[in-house]
This record gives C-alpha cells, structure tokens and sequence, in this order.
C-alpha cells in the first residue's frame, strides 16, 4: 500500500554548532526513558537507530530506475536527502522510530471479508471501500503533535541538571527534527534498524502483531545507543503477494507503484489507465488487500481512538459519497487525509467504482446525475462506468451470430 507524503516538517532548533561536545550523562538511562515516554504517549513502540541506510539504499535506487514510482516524481527528486539523513538536521546522531496502531474493530459485514482473506467483495457492491488508515484523523498531524510533545520532554530532560556552561552547550548543540510521512525518510528501513519491525514482502513495517501502525522519526543529535534490528518472520509465506488484486508485488519486497491501487487512487492525478478499473473493485481511497491477507494481523490490537472512523466512512454507499459537492467534500473531509486528493479525483474514483457496481437503479442514476459533469477527467469516468453498465445489461447473441 502506497502513502502519500506531505511537506517537510520544521526542526525544534538547528544547532550552531554540531560538533561541540556533548554533556556526559548516562546515554542508556536516557534512551530507557525516551521508550517510558513514548509508551505514555501512545506509541506502540518506540526504538533507536543509527544513520547507516545503506542496505536500503541500492533497492531504493533500482526501484526508481525501472520508474517503479510512476508519477511520484518527488520520490526521484529528493534521493540524496533520503538515503543522507545528516541533510535533513545538521549533526544528527541518532533517529528515534516510532510506531502508532490505527486498526479499528471492524463490523460485521467486513469481518467476515476479512475472514475470507479479501477486503474487497468478490462482485463489487454498493459499498465504497476506503482504506483503514484513512477513515478518521488525518494521522499526520496527530503523530507529529505526538513526537513533538517526545521532543520538548527530551529537551527538558537533558536542560535539567544543566548549569553553567553545559548548559550553554547544550543549547548551542542539541536538535530534534520530528517527521510523521512527511519528509524524504526511508522510514521502513529506520523501523527495521530500530528494531520495531521488519520489512514485509509488501514493503510495509510488519510485527508480530501486524502492520496497521503509522510510523514516525525523531532526528536528534543526541548520541544515543542503538537498538538491533528485528529478525524477519515471513518466511515462505506469499499471501500479500497472491492477494494483490493488480499484481502491483512483482516480486517479494518489491512494489510496482504504477499497478497499485493505492497509487491510482490517491497519487495519480489523471486518468486511471482503462485495464485497472475494473481491478478497482469498490476500493476508492487506497487498498488494504495486503495487508488484510497477512496473517499477523490476526494479532492486531485495537489502534488509537484518533482513528475511530468518521461520517460512516467504513459503510458509506457509493451513491451517496458521489452526490457529494466539492462544498461538501471540503466540509465532511476536514481533518481528513483523504481531502488531500481533492473533489474531482474522490468523483473519479467513485466513477470507476459504480462502473463496477451491480446493475441496481441508485447506481445508474447516479452515473446519470454526473454525466454532464464541468470536469473532464470525471466525464470521461462516468462515461466508461456507464458502458460498463449498459455491456453487462445487453443481450448475449448466439455463438457465430453476425455482429
């Protein structure tokens, strides 16, 4: 599943001086009671790593160069402060990962999807299906808010036996730069480091106890000690990659953005590509299908209210969410990631799923109701969904008979 990144997020203070030496404190203590406040912040886990990504660093690289990215163009824009983090906060020692759960119960009707390891229903319904993530808050500001809170403690705590010209130094010296997916981080590789998660052959952070967690990145120039990296445990399990409904795991731990429906839905601003739509399903805002198939969700824990789900976004018929305005849109999306995309591409998206949806009145009328619609792009979708419709309801001619 592919998440969208926003822009950078500002450091708590660059130092002037990064190469001026630090206090001598108990560098392990402190790391102990980092993880303490994560914990009482909400933060599932919380571990340390080193700057070293190199062992990500080449896969990153192929995956552009076979433009894997497909029109995420800041992705190839910002390699070297990805693969550098010191370009990113001046002095940085050490990075902070963190993970946040957002997994939600899940009602009746879409347990029992689950159960039979799809999140998509096997003849698209009326129902729009919206990836877990994006169902309540946006995590972005909700996560930041959280690592910056880690951040001031942090500070707090290193200022407070300070006096004298310690303290001086350390004012000079100590940086904290808090991203929530919001900074060329390669976040996955900082959780694995960190030792919080592996990287699962779906290109997710994955634990034992699953992988609906948002992750986060604390840069410090604090030296602290370094945690290791987490064993895998995917063994020869190949579910994510069999579960994909377009094929987008060309391989294990590789992802071809351009086939994902996540991509198509939330990164892609034109059309999406006429032999994926009907691969769409119901799905309008992102795809869960891999995750959903991986059997250590089985062990996911309830996420953070944060993410409770909102306006009903876990039943909401399609019809309805189509009728929606770009007023509307604006209003009932608010705090929303899923506003990001704008109304135009929510009524693209819904298009190709009502061309997938049975054959039912509500459906054709709301087609109708946007065929004449100011935006091209959505036009052009409701047109196709429409002949989607009107091929299903025409009659088979007999085998040999003259077109």
């Amino acid at each position: 599943m592919i998440r969208a990144m926003h822009d950078e997020d500002s450091p708590t203070e660059m130092p002037s001086d990064a190469h001026a030496p630090q206090q001598q404190r108990n560098w392990a203590e402190l790391a102990r009671k980092i993880k303490a406040w994560g914990q009482e912040l909400g933060f599932a886990d919380v571990g340390i790593a080193g700057l070293d990504v190199s062992a990500a660093t080449p896969g990153f690289l192929r995956w552009l160069e076979l433009g894997r990215h497909g029109g995420m163009d800041y992705m190839a824009r910002n390699v070297d402060l990805r693969c550098r983090p010191e370009l990113l906060l001046t002095g940085v020692r050490s990075v902070i990962s963190v993970s946040l759960p957002y997994w939600q119960q899940e009602r009746e009707a879409e347990r029992a999807l689950t159960d039979r390891e799809t999140t998509a229903l096997l003849t698209p319904g009326s129902i729009a299906t919206i990836s877990r993530y994006a169902r309540g808050r946006d995590y972005h500001k909700s996560l930041r808010r959280r690592l910056q809170k880690l951040a001031e403690r942090l500070r707090g705590e290193i200022e407070q036996d300070a006096s004298g010209s310690d303290a001086e130094v350390i004012r000079r010296t100590f940086a904290a730069r808090a991203f929530a997916d919001s900074a060329p981080v390669l976040e996955v590789e900082f959780s694995r480091l960190a030792g919080i998660g592996w990287r699962g052959k779906h290109t997710l952070s994955l634990t034992k106890q699953g992988s609906w967690r948002f992750l986060g990145e604390l840069y410090t120039t604090l030296p602290l000690p370094q945690d290791a990296p987490v064993a895998e445990h995917c063994g020869r399990c190949q579910r994510c990659l069999d579960g994909c409904p377009t094929g987008a795991i060309v391989a294990p731990y590789e992802v071809d953005a351009r086939r994902c429906i996540s991509y198509l839905t939330i990164e892609l601003h034109g059309p999406i590509p006429p032999e994926f739509r009907p691969l769409v399903g119901s799905r309008i805002y992102g795809c869960d299908d891999c995750q959903a198939v991986c059997p250590w969700n089985r062990f996911a824990r309830i996420g953070d209210a944060d993410f409770a789900v909102r306006h009903d976004l876990d039943a909401a018929p399609l019809s309805a969410l189509f009728a929606w305005s770009a007023d509307d849109f604006e209003t009932r999306l608010a705090g929303s990631p899923i506003r990001r995309i704008g109304h135009e591409r929510w009524l693209r998206n819904i298009a190709v799923a009502l061309g997938n949806a049975e054959s039912t009145p509500d459906i054709l009328a709301a087609l109708a109701s946007r065929a004449n619609d100011d935006s091209a792009l959505v036009r052009e979708h409701v047109a196709w969904a429409q002949a989607q419709h009107a091929a299903r309801r025409a009659p088979c001619r007999p085998s040999g008979e003259q077109q």
